[in-house]
């Protein structure tokens, strides 16, 4: 096992400086740090949390509320991706260990669990995720005396940084792409009602990039809302495909849709792209597996979890103002999109 010794020995410092980097008691030159922060996760070096704990004030551990909500019967609710939750956690645990800081992880079920995190001082931060336009969460985070991450963003983030992906330059992405190659008529197959019944932040901004850039565009654009369920699958895509002036194209927003989705466009003899184009909002890796190749704006998952802590140890060290992140939307073509028929 990787000792302090051994960092300092790999970066080419004295132990103290690692202590220093670790602990964020002393200002260090972003050079050395990353020197350190290197050397630390080569050796996968992890410091002991009890002696950590009783060198300072700080705990060294990031509290990252993870949006695992349940039903009274304790399982999970339809709005839930577990999958997609999963790899921005994914990005969290390794940069959290590379930068020296433990992961307690929360869901937020537990209205409560906020506020004994920010009383009991078991975290020097906190990284919430699945952040709501009007999130009840956010007052009381923002007067606790913990530093917040929001991935997500709210209609007032209370002071309190933010970073996610850009939803609504995706929106406008998606159309621009279709409207470029000829499509007129766009229907968006979307997450379940019920997300946007929370007016979900992401889900808005979606919303609202495709409806602004359809309008500019020329295109007509129709909303379809779907839970992962084949028998709302296939509701949602008769709602879009069905009546003499059908939907050229989809964007699906909706990962675990996805799979039914490709179902029924094959049971109504629908070829993708030759009868239908296809854009997916999602994950890249989401989008490689499908059983045809789609185009995709993806989603960096991981890269916004690893910014999020990023975000949250330079706010520790006093380096980060209050600030908004928006990581840019790219569309990669994997052929699942052409010009329409006719």
């Amino acid at each position: 096992m990787a000792t302090i010794e051994d960092v300092a020995k790999r970066a080419g410092v004295a132990a103290s400086t690692v202590s220093y980097v670790l602990s964020g008691k002393r200002s260090i030159s972003p050079a050395t740090r990353s020197r350190v922060e290197q050397a630390v996760a080569e050796l996968g070096y992890h410091p002991h949390a009890g002696a950590r704990a009783l060198a300072s004030s700080r705990t060294d551990v990031l509290a990252l509320v993870v949006p695992l909500r349940l039903d009274a019967d304790a399982s999970l609710r339809g709005d839930v991706d577990v999958n997609v939750i999963m790899q921005f956690v994914a990005g969290v645990l390794p940069r959290a260990r590379a930068l020296g800081y433990d992961v307690l992880l929360l869901t937020d079920d537990d209205p409560t669990a906020l506020g004994r995190v920010s009383a009991g001082s078991s975290a020097d931060a906190l990284i919430v995720m699945d952040v709501e336009s009007e999130d009840a969460r956010l007052p009381g985070v923002a007067r606790s005396r913990t530093p917040a991450i929001l991935i997500g963003m709210p209609a007032d983030p209370h002071g309190l940084s933010c970073v996610d992906f850009d939803f609504e330059g995706a929106g406008r992405l998606a159309v621009r792409h279709l409207a470029e190659l000829g499509h007129r008529r766009v229907a968006l197959v979307g997450p379940p009602p019920v997300v946007l019944e929370r007016h979900t932040s992401y889900a808005d901004r979606m919303l609202h990039g495709l409806r602004t850039q359809s309008h500019t565009a020329g295109v007509e654009f129709r909303l379809t809302l779907t839970t992962a369920r084949r028998d709302s699958v296939a509701a949602a895509l008769a709602e879009a495909l069905d009546g003499p002036t059908p939907a050229t194209a989809l964007v699906v927003h909706n990962e675990a849709a996805l799979p039914a989705v490709l179902d029924v466009l094959r049971d109504r003899s629908l070829r993708v792209p030759e009868d239908l184009s296809l854009v997916v909002v999602c994950p890249p890796n989401i989008a490689e597996q499908q059983v045809v190749p789609l185009t995709s704006i993806e989603i960096p998952a991981q890269s916004i979890g690893g910014a999020a802590v990023d975000m949250a140890v330079a706010t520790l060290r006093g380096e980060l103002e209050p600030q908004t992140r928006l990581v840019r939307a790219t569309l990669t073509d994997r052929g699942s999109t052409a010009a329409p028929r006719g």
